[in-house]
Parts: structure tokens; sequence; C-alpha cells
């Protein structure tokens, strides 16, 4: 096995301790709340956030999710008679209207549309229980294992439940996705097909909270009002879950408002950093490397908390090597903890010591 070099290349302490975040936070009215930063998966607030509770209309994430994911967007399709005149909220689709699936899920996520729900659970895989089994099959691959779906809309069953965490981290995944970013945080949308429909976000945030993205409201008489929520600003993005919460908007403001004042997003690593990492073997005793991205970390404002910066190359590394192949890690240390890592990939080419390299070598010598 070859051998690691670890080297620490920064240790950076902050100002004096003034009080700890989680003390400052506001108690939150739900029954269960979760805050991230989601750029580093740095937790900001938890509350019961792994009681399994229902979810109501925020499941429409998931369904969101594997319709983007499947590629047909664009496809326009026909409305089944099973979609229309679903219970609660709705597009008032009807049987046999054609609309793109890109609009069934819009109206999904802009006016929570039950209906689209079951169109698109249709749609991909031919009923809504064949659709449950696709979305639990997700949430799996995704590690959401507190999660489990019964329906595509989120209407009341006792065996379909979330937790605040992994509703969180579902919110999360989804926003790295930028179709799906785009859809949840649009705020008005008419729809294409054989009739059209006009759509508004009932997400307040994208009207009343600066930097707000989205992403999903829900409600049931079991459920109690939810909602998945994010906000974005100075580099620094948040995602959170409120279950249970009567008052979800005042509260996913001040939980929002709190990771704003509390925390401020910090660069550790900068995305162009070169470092110099040794080659045996090699026409070139070491090469330039990169991490494949930058670490930005959310610092609590006024603590005193440890960060170091730790390195990791392959000292046995060995010519050949190709541009992009990975050659170490690069680390953020926070007291003593490693929070998140980051791939080393050579930024250039060396290739191996050969006959030719050492003849070419002696023939220099001799003319030089």
């Amino acid at each position: 096995m070859k051998r690691l070099l670890a080297a620490l290349f920064a240790v950076l302490l902050l100002i004096p301790r003034i009080a700890k975040a989680e003390e400052a936070f506001p108690d939150a009215p739900a029954e269960a709340a979760y805050l991230i930063e989601a750029n580093s998966g740095r937790v900001l607030y938890a509350k019961n956030e792994n009681a399994r509770l229902p979810m109501a209309s925020t499941t429409k994430i998931m369904t969101a999710l594997l319709a983007i994911e499947s590629g047909r967007m664009d496809e326009t399709v026909e409305v089944p008679a099973e979609a229309a005149g679903t219970e609660g909220s709705s597009m008032y689709l009807k049987a046999g209207e054609t609309i793109p699936l890109r609009d069934l899920v819009y109206g999904l996520m802009l006016i929570s549309g039950n209906d689209a729900a079951v169109a698109i659970a249709c749609v991909l895989d031919g009923g809504t229980e064949a659709f449950a089994v696709h979305m639990n099959a997700r949430a799996e691959e995704l590690g959401l294992r507190d999660t489990h779906f019964v329906t595509p809309n989120g209407l009341h069953d006792p065996d379909h439940y979330t937790t605040a965490k992994d509703l969180t981290l579902l919110g999360a995944y989804a926003l790295e996705n930028p179709e799906f970013t785009a859809i949840v945080s649009t705020r008005y949308r008419k729809t294409e097909g054989s009739v059209q429909h006009t759509l508004k976000n009932k997400n307040r945030l994208l009207w009343e909270y600066e930097g707000g993205t989205g992403v999903k409201t829900g409600y049931t008489k079991a459920a109690g009002k939810c909602l998945v929520f994010a906000a974005e600003r100075g580099g620094m993005k948040q995602v959170g879950a409120v279950l249970n919460c009567p008052s979800m908007w005042n509260t996913a403001k001040s939980m929002l408002d709190a990771g704003f004042r509390l925390y401020a997003e910090k660069r550790f690593v900068s995305a162009d950093t070169v470092f110099t990492v040794p080659v045996e073997n090699g026409v070139k005793k070491a090469l330039n490397a990169a991490p494949i991205r930058g670490i930005l970390y959310p610092t609590e404002i006024g603590e005193n908390e440890s960060y170091a910066v730790l390195t990791t190359f392959d000292a046995g590394l060995s010519a050949p090597v190709r541009a992009g192949d990975p050659v170490g890690s690069v680390s953020l240390v926070l007291n003593g903890t490693v929070v998140t890592t980051v791939p080393v990939i050579a930024t250039e080419t060396v290739a191996p010591v050969d006959f030719g390299y050492y003849f070419r070598k002696a023939v220099s010598a001799f003319l030089g």
C-alpha cells in the first residue's frame, strides 16, 4: 500500500467566544425542525429532527425530482382519468387534456397540484403504487433512512412519513439540480398544451424574504403546516424544514435570520490553489495539482472555533501521471474533526523516464 504524506498548511483561530450559536437560535415552535448550510452540510439548528412525522405536500419534492431525472420533461403527455378530480389542492386538470410534463411539475410545485402528482405518477410508472416504489428506491439511494412514501402528493397515510432531517437533506439535494431550482423559484407560470393554466407560486418567501429561493409548502390535518425553505445570501445557502408548525412562515424567517446573523461564509481553500506534489520516476520531480473545487464553510461569528486545513498527498506517486488523475485531498478540520474533504487532482501530465529521456539528456549535456 502506498504511503501517504500529510501536511498542515493553515491554522486559523477566530476571535474570542461570545455565545454559542445554538443558544442564540430562537426555539422553533414546530414539532420538528432542521436547518443546514447546504454548501458545507453544516447543521445550524436541530429540534426533534429524527422524529418520523407526516409530511403532507412537501412529498412533492421527491415527485418533482423523479420527473426531472426521467429526462422526459419536454414530452407532451395526456392527463389520465385517475388524475382528474384528485382531492385537495389542484391544477384542475381534465382527463384527456395534453400538457408538457414540465408544466405538470410547475403545477405540482407552484400551486401544489395533487392532480398533477397523480398524473406524473401515472405517466412515469403507470400508477401511484408503482411510483411509490420508485420514490422509496430513490430515497434509499439518497440515504433517507427515516422516510417512506405511499402517495405522490402527500395525502395522508399512516405509513407515509419523513423526518425534518431527511426532508431538509432531500430539499438540499434537489436544489443542486438547476432545473429544480428554476422551477421552485418561479413566481408565475402559464402552461402550454390543450388547456392553459395560470399558476402563482404559493411560497411566500419568494416575495417576503431577501434571497428566498423556494422550496415547498404542505398541509393536512394529520401533518399540520409543513414547509421546506431555502435562502441564499453572500454565498451562504441555507436549507431547512419545519413539520407541524402553525407559524411556518414566521418560523422559517426567524430560523434563516438567525443563520445569517450568527454565521458567515468563509473561504478556506480557493479552487485555483496550486499544490506541488512530488513524483517518482518521472521526467519532472514534482507536478502541479489543484482541488476540484474550493472549500467554503460557515463560521460562527464571535466564536473561538479552531480551524485547520490539512493536505494529504500520495508520497509514492510514480509517473506516468496524467492531468486529471487524483493525487491526494485537502480537508477542513474544525476543533480536531474533519468536516469536509475535497479531492486534489493533477493539473499537468508527467511522463515516465525512459531510454529516450536519458539519451536526450546526454545529448543536451554533450552539446551544451
